[in-house]
């Protein structure tokens, strides 16, 4: 026997040529489809693309919606204003009934330069109007140190009456004046901050 031959025993218990080429193929096909499942891509859906956005000259387009708007506290029953609003107030202007805001180039009473609240518990008108008083303190001063025009500016405060704070009115407001009485010379432009 040479050494190339099997002897019969081996050859006998060896599968046929035909069935090993069979098993092989076989798992060279599973092997094959269970490479693609594993690298074949998800179906994920892709994101639609936005739409383009309406041409101007499209009639049928809708405008945009406008925002709910923020629900505002309401005025204060009494002269109040935000800070550098310009204005007429009665106490200054005869010829009017109510405080009135201005352009702050055109001739003006006053102008508002800051806006404060009171504390609680106060008592009366008196108190009432030397907490506003007080409290316009560094705020008049701060702003008359600002004009350079050397001109005299005067304070004044408008805040609750005593049944508007016993309402719950806190707030009042300090302001500059060209003049302390009816007849007084008149702003013709905005104070320097």
């Amino acid at each position: 026997m040479t050494s190339e031959q099997q002897p019969p025993e081996a050859a006998a218990s060896r599968p046929p040529r035909g069935l090993v080429i069979t098993v092989v193929a076989v798992l060279a096909v599973l092997l094959a489809v269970v490479a693609t499942v594993l690298l074949w891509p998800e179906d994920t859906p892709k994101p639609a693309a936005a739409p383009p956005p309406p041409s101007p000259s499209s009639s049928s387009a809708t405008p945009p919606p406008t925002p709910t708007p923020t629900p505002t506290k309401p005025q204060p029953p009494y002269a109040y204003f935000p800070v550098g609003t310009c204005f007429d107030h009665p106490q200054l202007s005869p010829v009017i009934t109510k405080a009135e805001e201005r352009p702050c180039t055109t001739p003006h009473d006053g102008e508002v330069i800051a806006n404060l609240k009171l504390p609680d518990n106060l008592t009366g008108e008196i108190p009432i109007a030397l907490a506003m008083r007080d409290g316009c303190k560094d705020p008049e001063a701060t702003a008359k140190a600002h004009q350079p025009d050397g001109k005299s500016y005067y304070p004044r405060q408008f805040g609750p009456a005593l049944t508007n704070y016993q309402q719950g009115w806190r707030d009042y407001t300090c302001t500059l004046t060209a003049g302390p009485k009816p007849g007084s010379p008149k702003l013709t432009r905005q104070l320097h901050q």
